[in-house]
């Protein structure tokens, strides 16, 4: 079994309707579209969340995702998060790295971590 077919599908809100959808991240390249208003899910970004779909979203596979902290500040009181930028890489559901600020040494460093 290759990496991709080992990705299980998560939760991205559509950035146009907002509704939440299931992407299998396998299947990426062949553009996933909403299921309620039929746009586009635009996984070549950084996937905006909320509140709401934090742990639907986040708490899946390797994806990187964006939250608004000002729109979303349970979430950064949550995990702490006090400088802008911020990046935490998290394993199973829990905080595993965390570069706040520019640190492109470190954010190289978490990336290799992911992907071992």
């Amino acid at each position: 079994m290759t990496a991709a077919e080992a990705v299980s599908p998560v939760t991205i809100r559509c950035g146009f309707c907002l509704t939440p959808n299931r992407v299998d991240l396998a299947r990426a390249a062949h553009r996933p579209a909403c299921g309620q208003c039929g746009r586009p899910i635009l996984l070549d970004r950084p996937v905006k969340v909320s509140e709401e779909d934090f742990d639907a979203t986040v708490l899946g596979e390797l994806l990187v995702a964006k939250v608004d902290t000002d729109h979303a500040p349970s979430v950064a009181q949550r995990f702490g998060i006090r400088g802008i930028p911020t990046l935490i890489l998290f394993k199973d559901g829990s905080e595993v790295g965390r570069s706040v600020g520019f640190e492109p040494e470190r954010v190289r460093a978490l990336a290799e971590e992911a992907v071992s």
